[in-house]
């Protein structure tokens, strides 16, 4: 059983650079500029042999009114309120400040085991501010450096005694590793593809900023657990949470607002941005969440195509339809697919609201009806029977040789999203509207409509140019 471990402290301290080092990747945005981390971030790690799941939160900043500092520090609260035990980091350089004092004391009243860690610590020169901690009430601090991963050792031995794993789940764990040894290299391959498909799927919203995205996130969790506000930008990194929809288990990723690179000059937005885009082209399945008011625009065409161009499978969600000019939106989104997404014909659009809540289950149908679609792995009989009845309606045109060009079979070399590969003796200058025809009818065909496909042509080996070579010598 993981040990659920909340990283606090004031603004600027460390905590996002504590939270890379345990998960052992670079998943929170890590940044000069202080508060950079808005929502609580969760993830698994692992610290020699204690499982842990850490949250990363927002800096502590003292708010009264509903101001986005307030509504950080809730996500904070909550943050500690679920975590059996708290890492309060402060800024050793910088020595004890009056937040500090102040954070430690509400933390103390949460009545939850901290472990106290002076960062920062990379010299001799913080000793005095080490010593200074103790008036915080946390208890002994633990010289450390999140950057250098100094007294990493340390912090083990303190959250040895808090783990809360047993002798049997260690035994378990020791079994499975001694019986996935003993696997013959095809039973492991077999085991592989049962986990991915028992794995959750990797569902991303994607758009431009105050879209709803982060609205969105929260009406599918039935929670407040994203920050939302009239504020323009304020998720800034992407940040991804377990669900479960009707028994399938699905990560939900939520995403900073894509604006067009020319607008984009301050350096914590482009990371915000590469943030997304790496969210969203490691994901299965993208919903790009468009404004009723100003359906695929620029912008948002940008994102599809470069979501389609990645393999992910994408689902168009219209937000705000409760408000919008329901006749005109639409119009203009079927006009927009048909001229410029013509290279995944037949994506799923749904209208939603996300504010009220509107259409939440037609959106998750769609998802994974598309997330199928992308697995969809097509028999080799009907596929070639397919590709033949292709051939007899419309034969290849002539090549470059001014010879008919040969196409011989098609296989599907892979799923996710579906590949095939044609295989022809002279495949030399087959046009692409020729490949365009076979796509389209595949799609039609076998229900593949709203995904990326993949289709290469190869060359066919001659059985005979080995024997001609021997008779030649």
């Amino acid at each position: 059983m993981s040990l659920k471990t909340a990283i606090v402290g004031r603004p600027n301290v460390g905590k996002s650079t504590l939270f890379n080092r345990l998960a052992g990747r670079k998943i929170a945005i890590v940044h000069d500029k202080p508060g950079v981390t808005r929502d609580r971030r969760e993830a698994a790690a692992k610290l020699q042999d204690i499982d842990l799941q850490i949250i990363d939160t927002a800096g502590f900043e003292y708010a009264k009114d509903d101001s986005l500092e307030k509504r950080m520090w809730q996500q904070t609260e909550r943050a500690i309120k679920e975590s059996d035990i708290c890492l309060f980091l402060f800024d050793a350089r910088a020595g004890v400040q009056p937040y500090d004092e102040l954070f430690a004391g509400l933390v103390r009243q949460s009545g939850k085991p901290v472990i106290l860690l002076a960062n920062k610590c990379e010299g001799k020169l913080q000793e005095d501010s080490i010593h200074e901690a103790y008036k915080l009430g946390l208890g002994a601090p633990i010289p450390f450096s999140a950057e250098h991963g100094i007294g990493l050792q340390d912090l083990y031995d303190a959250l040895k005694h808090f783990d809360r794993k047993t002798e049997e789940e260690i035994s378990a764990d020791r079994d499975d590793e001694a019986e996935s040894e003993a696997l013959s290299q095809e039973e492991k391959d077999r085991l592989e593809d049962e986990k991915y498909k028992s794995r959750p799927i990797q569902l991303a919203i994607v758009g431009r900023p105050n879209v709803g995205k982060s609205t969105l996130m929260n009406a599918l969790l039935k929670d407040e657990r994203m920050l939302t506000g009239p504020e323009a930008g304020v998720t800034r990194d992407a940040i991804a949470v377990d669900w479960e929809w009707k028994g399938r288990k699905i990560k939900l990723v939520d995403t900073a607002g894509l604006r067009r690179r020319a607008k984009i000059e301050d350096s914590l937005e482009k990371m915000s941005a590469a943030s997304t885009k790496r969210a969203a082209f490691t994901a299965q399945v993208v919903v790009l969440v468009l404004d009723a008011d100003a359906v695929l625009d620029k912008q948002d065409l940008t994102i599809a195509r470069q979501v389609i161009d990645e393999g992910r499978a994408l689902v168009i969600a219209v937000n705000k339809w409760d408000i919008a000019n329901r006749k005109e939106a639409l119009q203009k989104l079927n006009d927009k697919l048909q001229t410029s997404l013509a290279q995944a014909e037949g994506v799923p659009t749904v209208t939603i609201s996300a504010l009220k809540n509107e259409n939440l289950d037609k959106l998750m149908s769609a998802v994974l009806k598309v997330y199928d679609r992308w697995n969809t792995r097509i028999p080799t009989a009907p596929l070639n029977k397919w590709f033949a009845d292709m051939i007899d309606n419309y034969p290849p045109p002539l090549g470059k040789n001014k010879r008919r060009i040969k196409l011989r079979y098609i296989t599907q070399a892979k799923t996710r999203p579906p590949a095939f590969y044609i295989f022809s003796s002279n495949p030399e200058g087959l046009p692409d509207a020729y490949l365009r025809y076979l796509m389209n009818n595949l799609r039609e065909t076998f229900n593949l409509g709203g995904i990326p496909l993949r289709i290469t042509v190869r060359k066919t080996e001659n059985p005979y140019a080995e024997k001609d070579k021997r008779h030649s010598k």
